[in-house]
């Protein structure tokens, strides 16, 4: 590694950690000519996914795309930014880790929306009434009640 201050070449690692960035390794160095430190961060090279949209058009995963829709979903929700991060990097390593490198839309629709019925049911609801495009109220009480069969009964009264 190149140290910043001199340019030298001969440095050793102090500390390594894992970062709060996916898949990074925080580094911090020693330059051994100057004696000077400094951060570095390695990060795993991966090939992009590209995500096929509804239309056809191909698109890098924009896990900040992901990350806006599901803090739309979570507004006034008792939802933390750090539960927020979390389910992005979850569905960024599920697509990741799809053997294929390109992965449909609604493939990542769908992992958003378990991740929100898995941690808030109102946020889940809310993203689902955009993602699945609901034209009136009756396709919106049906998918309401193939949420929550055993509430069939309170739905209808």
């Amino acid at each position: 590694m190149k140290c910043q201050f001199c340019g030298s070449t001969d440095s050793r690692v102090l500390d390594s950690r894992n970062s709060l960035e996916i898949n990074s390794i925080r580094r911090r160095r020693e330059c051994l000519n100057c004696l000077k430190r400094f951060t570095t961060f390695e990060t795993i090279e991966t090939l992009p996914i590209m995500v096929i949209k509804h239309d056809g058009r191909r698109q890098q995963l924009d896990g900040d795309k992901i990350k806006r829709g599901i803090i739309r979903a979570c507004e006034k929700r008792p939802v933390s930014i750090a539960q927020i991060d979390k389910m992005v990097d979850d569905i960024q390593k599920l697509a990741q880790g799809s053997l294929d490198q390109e992965v449909e839309s609604s493939q990542i629709g769908e992992w958003v929306m378990q991740k929100l019925k898995e941690t808030d049911e109102v946020a889940y609801i809310r993203f689902a009434s955009v993602y699945r495009k609901f034209t009136d109220i009756t396709h919106f009480m049906d998918f309401i009640k193939e949420c929550k069969p055993e509430d069939k009964l309170k739905i209808n009264k």
